[in-house]
């Protein structure tokens, strides 16, 4: 069986843009690596139910978001929107609604694009966030990392900077409102979020602190209640860590963290009450893992290295969560986003 994934890259040396890989899951290997996609820094991107991608992009000194059709011969540009100022570092789609989140790491903004029926995108919102910040010395203004909807189709944001998650209402007309915050522990990093497939409880990650959170969430009000904070790393780890991605199995039973300094990715099993007990750190045979994704059957994991350009691939045990390597020095050029194509 062929499977393929889409790789988003930074464009700072060798990359030219969205990398497509095959994954043959009857030799259990990657099989191709080639360039679907030129742009320039689409450093995270998502994959509509309408086919389309929608990545980050960034034109010499304009960031913005971008949308495209891809067939296995053919590209096309359908529509970007770019502004003066860094790229979002991070896009959420809302296939519902047909709208398009970015997450501003550098604006401290949220922004929101209607999907026009051609592809072509129209900005519809922007919410700024101010006020106060976290201790670290990455946390000296706001950050917006993350954008994206939770089970119940509000938007549900993450800002490093404020050690803080909020939760906005979003009309069918791309518009937000704020309806709940959720602050965590100081210099927690909040960066990226992941819902239980029941949709009662969210597992959030801190990339400078290199904690996950276990968060119970009530729909009612959209509040989160703390029920667990665990390490992603050894606690007599003492070198540099940033915890990066998030990814729960379709099961419930497992989640996956990546650590970009201990270079590895760390599993977790979800107990009866929702909570996680760590069970597996496993190197990611490479420097800097920025993202991972889990295989369309959840039976392999493909985890990219940004600074050794370089993809790994495991076999995933889907009763036991645990990772068992299957090849490594799959070269790609800084790999820094991993989402499921066809």
């Amino acid at each position: 069986m062929i499977e393929q994934f889409l790789i988003g890259t930074y464009t700072k040396k060798a990359s030219k843009g969205i990398y497509k890989v095959t994954l043959d899951t009857d030799q259990e290997k990657i099989t191709n690596v080639e360039l679907a996609i030129p742009s320039q820094k689409p450093a995270y991107l998502q994959v509509g139910q309408d086919g389309r991608i929608y990545a980050i992009k960034q034109v010499d000194d304009k960031g913005g978001v971008a949308s495209y059709s891809l067939s296995d011969n053919n590209t096309k540009l359908l529509s970007d929107v770019l502004a003066v100022g860094a790229p979002p570092a991070y896009v959420g789609v809302d296939n519902k609604r047909h709208l398009l989140f970015s997450a501003n790491y550098h604006t401290a903004k949220v922004d929101v694009f209607k999907i026009n029926e051609d592809g072509t995108l129209t900005q519809t919102d922007s919410v700024l966030h101010e006020g106060a910040t976290g201790p670290e010395p990455e946390q000296e203004a706001p950050h917006v990392h993350y954008a994206d909807l939770t089970p119940d189709n509000r938007l549900v944001v993450c800002d490093l900077g404020m050690d803080l998650v909020v939760v906005y209402d979003v009309s069918d007309d791309g518009k937000l409102t704020a309806v709940s915050r959720y602050k965590c522990e100081d210099g927690f990093g909040t960066r990226h979020i992941a819902f239980h497939p029941n949709g009662n409880y969210a597992y959030l990650l801190g990339e400078l602190s290199s904690k996950l959170e276990v968060l119970k969430y009530n729909s009612k009000d959209a509040s989160f209640k703390h029920l667990q904070t665990i390490k992603t790393i050894p606690t007599d780890w003492t070198a540099h860590n940033g915890a990066a991605a998030i990814r729960i199995s379709s099961d419930g039973k497992f989640v996956y963290t990546s650590n970009r300094g201990e270079n590895t990715i760390a599993v977790f099993e979800i107990q009866p009450d929702f909570t996680v007990k760590h069970i597996q750190s496993i190197s990611t045979e490479g420097d800097f893992p920025r993202d991972f994704n889990l295989s369309q059957d959840e039976n392999y994991l493909l985890a990219s290295n940004q600074n050794s350009d370089n993809l790994t691939l495991y076999k995933r045990n889907p009763l036991t969560g645990k990772l068992t390597l299957l090849q490594k020095d799959v070269n790609c050029p800084e790999p820094v986003c991993v989402m499921k194509w066809k």
